[in-house]
Parts: C-alpha cells; sequence; structure tokens
C-alpha cells in the first residue's frame, strides 16, 4: 500500500518515522502547506493546518484518492462537496487516532446512560495538553462530551467556565509539553466516578493513524475513526 502525508508537524512527522518501517506500507511522499503532492498514492494522512482541510479534500475528490483527516480545528462544513456527490473515494474524519480513546469514548456513553438514572449526579470533563496546542477545548474533549450527553439525555452539549444544568462543563488546561490527558468524571453526592487516559508519546496516535490508512482503502463515503473502532472494540463489550 502507498501512502502520502499532508504536513511535517507532530503528527505527521511520526506517522512518517513510524511508516518507513511497517510491513506492507510504502511512504511515497509528504507534502508542506505550500508543497504539491506527489505521485498516485492508495491514501492520504492529512495533518496538516486546519485551513488546508478543504483543498486537501477537493484535491482527494478530484484525484481519487482515499484520504484520513487528522488535523484539528478545521470548519467540518468543507465535507459538504464530499456528501453532495456518491462518494468515489473512502473520507474518514478523527479528532484522536487512539484506540484508547475510542475505548473511553464508548466508556463515556455508558457513564452518560448511568448519569440518566442518577438523577442528581453531574457530567464533566478535564483536559490537558501542551502549551502549543492552538485549540481548546480539544477535539477529543468535545467527542467525549458529546458521548456523555448521548447517554444522557439530560444534557444538550457542553460549555467552559461556569456550570449549567444542561451542559457537559469542560475544564482545559494548555502548559508545558504534556502529549494530551482527558478525564471524564460523574459526581453525585455521595460518591464520585473518573475514568481518564494519558497519553505518554504520540507514536498511539501515529499507529492508530497507520491503521486509520489501512482501514480507508476501498472504501467508499464518509466515516469516523469511531467506524473503525466499532470493528476493533464494539465486540469486547459484546456478552
Amino acid at each position: 500500500m502507498r501512502i502520502g502525508i499532508f504536513g511535517r508537524g507532530r503528527l505527521g512527522s511520526a506517522v512518517a518515522a513510524l511508516a518507513e518501517a511497517e510491513e506492507g506500507l510504502e511512504l511515497a511522499w509528504v507534502a508542506d502547506l505550500g508543497d504539491e503532492p506527489g505521485p498516485k498514492v492508495d491514501a492520504v494522512l492529512d495533518a496538516s493546518a486546519a485551513a488546508a482541510v478543504g483543498a486537501h479534500l477537493a484535491w482527494a475528490l478530484e484525484t481519487g484518492t482515499s484520504l484520513v483527516i487528522g488535523a484539528t480545528g478545521w470548519d467540518t462544513s468543507v465535507l459538504a462537496p464530499a456528501r453532495a456527490v456518491p462518494p468515489r473515494i473512502g473520507v474518514m474524519t478523527s479528532p484522536n487516532f487512539s484506540l484508547s480513546v475510542a475505548f473511553m469514548r464508548r466508556a463515556a456513553l455508558a457513564m452518560g446512560r448511568f448519569a440518566a438514572i442518577e438523577g442528581g449526579s453531574s457530567l464533566a470533563i478535564v483536559e490537558r495538553h501542551h502549551a502549543m496546542k492552538a485549540d481548546a477545548p480539544s477535539g477529543t474533549a468535545k467527542l467525549l462530551a458529546a458521548a456523555l450527553a448521548e447517554g444522557c439525555p439530560r444534557y444538550t452539549g457542553w460549555n467552559m467556565g461556569r456550570a449549567e444544568a444542561d451542559k457537559v462543563n469542560v475544564a482545559s488546561l494548555r502548559v508545558g509539553a504534556e502529549v494530551g490527558y482527558h478525564e471524564i468524571r460523574l459526581e453525585t453526592d455521595s460518591d464520585t466516578i473518573v475514568l481518564s487516559h494519558e497519553a505518554a508519546t504520540r507514536e498511539i496516535f501515529a499507529k492508530g493513524a497507520l491503521v486509520a490508512l489501512r482501514w480507508i482503502e476501498g472504501r467508499k463515503g464518509l466515516f469516523t475513526f469511531d467506524d473503525l473502532a466499532a470493528d476493533l472494540i464494539d465486540p469486547l463489550f459484546a456478552s
């Protein structure tokens, strides 16, 4: 399988380094912002900047190249062209390529459902990232907040700052060099449940991105990393 990468940032560089040693994968090119993409490949990872995602998606649709979007902070409205016509390619979006976080999303959904039967309970998220991370809260925090709200109908979304009864409160910290930490919390008057995930290195995201590139090959349509995770993780919850 031949792959390309848009972006030479942390994620793009980590994926490029890992791909070089991955059996059955050939890294054909890495294109930085302003660079022209290389020759035809089977799938491309977009690990570039938010502003470039729309142009990269247009290129993928024009060339018939499957695309995995791992950039952060981009406007999802750029997916409109991919929704407007019968899909010729596979497009996957993901705020986080960690299978452990995909597991956490399922745990968050279950926690939300538990909160729904605990009338006086409150749901919240705490997340920490390195000082250079541009967006807050993180895409992963929003993903987990959506899962909590999906499980507990009392909640209609998330907020930051002062607590609101119908919002999952999110606290974000940007400091130091921490790769990423996410914590989901359920609190009642009598007890607290806390589930957390901490990334020790960025290699977990690079590994997940390569799994995503292999998975998207040959598929057509719009997918999320959660669709991939459903194949691998959902059987773990089966009785």
